[in-house]
């Protein structure tokens, strides 16, 4: 079981295939956005606890969290929707030329929420992560993906290397991220099921992952720029991706 915590998030998961099991309120939260929390948990039937500003500060701290964070609203939830990586590859295979996004040691939760932020809204179907060496879904994650963390599969891997071997036998196509690849992330490669790979934040893909890619891209930067945040990186590509496939 896990945190949501924040306003937008709670009603995010509240909209999902999960909702969370049960929804504690400060007694002084109000406004539109908890009206909605109200009215969606009341049609979700989830419970609603109000509590008197102590207790829920105490619930606060034994998360770890500040009032500007929580606003008022936590939610107790099931912590993301966990998946086999063959199960992921199986599901998103029943829709055409579908998109996949492999995090090869993603560390920063902040990181891993952004991207599965955008990965959801430009139409990806999941997520694959190592088991070792990676961020993992936590509250913090699944608040800087916008709730988009409790419903969107994430699968975890015990081989990334076999997983992408799994990947491109059911006929997806591997493309990895690096500064240096002669490929262009607007190059017209897309059109058909991709997997896109993006490199830790420090040291980018590992060799043994970047040699089981069929392809490479980049995206060109000004001069006077080293590099991209990994989230901004992958949020770019993905949405070129969703823009060739939507012309």
């Amino acid at each position: 079981m896990s945190y949501i915590y924040g306003r937008n998030p709670v009603i995010e998961s509240l909209k999902g295939n999960t909702p969370p099991q049960k929804i504690f309120l400060s007694f002084n939260s109000q406004g539109s956005s908890i009206n909605t929390i109200y009215r969606l948990a009341n049609e979700r039937k989830v419970q609603t606890v109000k509590w008197d500003r102590a207790k829920f500060s105490r619930l606060e701290n034994e998360i770890g969290i500040t009032p500007k964070s929580s606003q008022g609203v936590i939610a107790l939830s099931q912590a993301g929707n966990l998946i086999e990586p063959e199960q992921l590859i199986a599901d998103s295979l029943t829709e055409t030329n579908p998109v996949l996004v492999i995090l090869d040691e993603i560390k920063d939760v902040h990181n891993l929420g952004a991207i599965a932020r955008s990965a959801a809204a430009s139409g990806a179907k999941g997520i694959i992560i190592p088991d070792r060496s990676s961020a993992p879904v936590t509250p913090t994650a699944i608040k800087i993906s916008a709730g988009v963390l409790n419903n969107f599969p994430v699968a975890i891997s015990n081989n990334l290397k076999q997983t992408i071997e799994y990947a491109k036998n059911e006929g997806f196509w591997v493309i990895g991220t690096e500064m240096n690849a002669s490929r262009s992330y607007s190059d017209q490669i897309y059109a058909r099921p991709v997997c896109l790979v993006i490199g830790s934040e420090e040291k980018g893909m590992r060799q043994s992952v970047k040699s089981k890619c069929d392809d490479t891209v980049s995206i060109p930067l000004a001069s006077d720029v080293e590099s991209l945040n990994a989230s901004v990186a992958a949020g770019i590509i993905l949405f070129e991706i969703a823009r060739q496939r939507n012309q």
